[in-house]
């Protein structure tokens, strides 16, 4: 398959950059490699393409610049090295742009943020909105302020940027790593290892050459890129797994030369199926095995299919959908969880009547609002 056929028709780019690529292996941001990004992405807009960043490096950063060492699960220290650290950071990335008369945004962002339909939809507009004017957006996780988001939900920044990626409907992808891109095995383990140069659907070999994290500083391996590539399949969008080490690898791989791993995509969803998806579910909904099947064809949750409701939200939440032990689903909910719970396993008329006569939607969460698992 011919890449730069493939990669033709590209316009807007998500890169992203992992905390070894912007140390270069070390413990300080690299100059020469911050600067040689913005001048990579200055090329890239001169050819008319808009380019956004997650960046990831603050805790790392911080870490050093505070002299601290935390113990693995001591999350406060953490904490405050992401708030040291993402000013150093940004300062870091802004004087790089600023060589090449760019400007930067920073935008952080947590999971709880990205779950709320109103914060998302501003999250929209302050996008186009930047890149109308010409500005590079960069992305980090809200690590200093929210405890779960340290290495848990989003997961990582390989996750973040194809939930951005998805997010601002994004062509390309790019990853860059501390290897080569996606092995056939474990290439410091297996001299022998081959590099995949295109992945067309994630099969379960493909899943199985994942390895476990790659560096101490960072805290993305393998596995959360493949997570990365199902976002962007969803998405429309394809992702390029790829080197830093390699020189002008942001303008090779979106040139289209045959470098790294492109993972194809052929199966796009609706934006708001994409968030629904992404977002972090408040509760979780346990239907029978009849509401199970009319799900996965996706049709609309009715009282009647639900066993019982878990955890406490309100209407417009979004839950998972759990059938035979297994989640099928995620759905944005028309009743709180109190309502749900009244309800029941009831026909219409008997819920309605449940409901006090106040039953404004047949349904607990309507197929429009419904998106399948995985």
């Amino acid at each position: 398959m011919d890449r730069k056929e493939l990669l033709g028709d590209v316009e807007r780019v998500v890169i992203k950059v992992g905390t070894s690529s912007i140390t270069m292996g070390g413990s300080v941001p690299s100059s020469d490699f911050m600067d040689g990004v913005a001048r990579q992405i200055s090329n890239l807009k001169g050819q008319g393409k808009e380019v956004l960043i997650v960046s990831s490096g603050a805790i790392g950063i911080g870490l050093k610049a505070m002299n601290a060492r935390p113990k693995p699960n001591e999350v406060p220290i953490k904490q405050a090295a992401a708030s040291v650290g993402q000013g150093i950071l940004m300062q870091k990335w802004n004087d790089a742009f600023q060589r090449y008369g760019l400007n930067v945004a920073q935008i952080l962002i947590t999971m709880d943020d990205y779950s709320d339909r109103d914060k998302v939809l501003n999250l929209n507009n302050t996008i186009s909105t930047l890149l109308k004017y010409g500005v590079i957006p960069i992305f980090n996780e809200n690590d200093a302020i929210s405890v779960k988001e340290i290495g848990a939900v989003f997961g990582d920044n390989d996750t973040l940027s194809a939930v951005i990626a998805s997010r601002a409907d994004a062509d390309l992808l790019v990853i860059l790593s501390d290897v080569a891109g996606l092995y056939d095995g474990n290439p410091k383990d297996n001299p022998d290892a081959k590099l995949i140069s295109v992945v067309d659907g994630l099969s379960e070999d493909i899943i199985k050459a994942a390895g476990g994290p790659g560096t101490k500083m960072g805290t993305g391996g393998m596995r959360t890129k493949l997570n990365a590539a199902k976002i962007c399949n969803d998405a429309g969008c394809r992702m390029i797994i790829a080197s830093s080490a390699e020189p002008d690898i942001i303008l090779r791989t979106v040139g289209g030369e045959d470098i790294g791993t492109v993972f194809l995509s052929d199966n796009v969803i609706s934006k708001k199926r994409r968030w629904i998806k992404a977002a972090c579910p408040n509760g979780s909904l346990f239907v029978d095995d009849g509401a199970g099947k009319a799900i996965l064809a996706h049709r609309s949750l009715l009282p009647v299919g639900v066993k019982y409701a878990t955890g406490t939200f309100e209407a417009g939440a979004i839950v998972d959908i759990v059938c035979g032990g297994n989640i099928i689903a995620r759905g944005v909910v028309d009743y709180g969880s109190e309502e749900i719970n009244r309800i029941r396993g009831m026909r219409s008329d008997a819920a309605k009547a449940a409901l006090n006569g106040v039953m404004p939607h047949k349904d607990v969460v309507r197929s429009e609002n419904l998106a399948i698992l995985p």
